[in-house]
């Protein structure tokens, strides 16, 4: 099977050599670079990645990007910051490619006090239980580390390109009937600050673009994995 892995970068140079060690041998790491300035799309392209520029700043313009320029069978997405490991992703493209799962996501675990913020996980919680009254879904954790076909992702017609995105990924995917499993995996302390959730700010303003998102129609169509 083939699989790319869309990998959201904005200045993870520090970050970049770790993760692209960590993806599976023989699959696609796909760099979306949003702006750097340290160096990280050059740095990509040495490692072997296969790099792509989306100039418009935003979480979800980066991995749609990256989306689109894909070309396996599955796609996974993951954090450029060293906080997860690319490796995890192998087991949960099994569980699509086996057909016990449409979309599966990694449920953070922290493997130490600090890797993940109080701040982080309290707007994490809230969106939690948001989404449960909206679609159903038992899911404790809306983390980055995801696998799909990525022609049903494609399907589901994805259009937030803020913050909003991984939240609207999993709505739309309920609203057209997947199977959401969630698996867990260790959360690390990432390199470096983050650019969404470093601070009581940047997760309000996640939150904020992700209430948006639940706040739309129940969308129609979009098939299966």
């Amino acid at each position: 099977m083939t699989v790319d892995v869309v990998l959201p970068c904005l200045d993870e140079a520090e970050a970049l050599p770790w993760v692209l060690a960590h993806v599976p041998v023989g699959w696609r790491p796909i760099v979306v670079d949003n702006g750097s300035t340290d160096g990280s799309a050059a740095l990509a392209e040495r490692l072997g990645a296969t790099v792509v520029q989306e100039p418009r700043r935003g979480f979800g313009a980066a991995c749609h990007a990256g989306l689109l320029a894909g070309e396996a069978e599955f796609v996974c997405f993951c954090d450029c910051d060293a906080s997860l490991d690319p490796g995890l992703l192998t087991g949960m493209v099994g569980s699509v490619a086996d057909g016990s799962a449409d979309l599966v996501l990694g449920r953070r675990r922290p493997a130490t006090p600090g890797a993940w913020p109080l701040h982080a996980r309290a707007g994490n919680l809230a969106l939690s239980r948001l989404l449960r009254r909206r679609t159903g879904l038992r899911l404790r954790d809306l983390g980055p580390l995801r696998a799909a076909r990525r022609e049903a992702l494609l399907g589901l017609d994805l259009s937030d390109r803020r913050s909003g995105y991984p939240l609207q990924m999993v709505v739309r995917a309920a609203d057209a009937g997947w199977r959401v499993r969630e698996v867990d995996v260790p959360y690390l302390p990432r390199a470096g600050r983050s650019k969404v959730t470093g601070t009581w700010k940047g997760t309000w303003q996640a939150v904020h673009d992700m209430r948006r998102v639940l706040d739309e129609p129940v969308a129609v169509g979009g098939g299966r994995g």
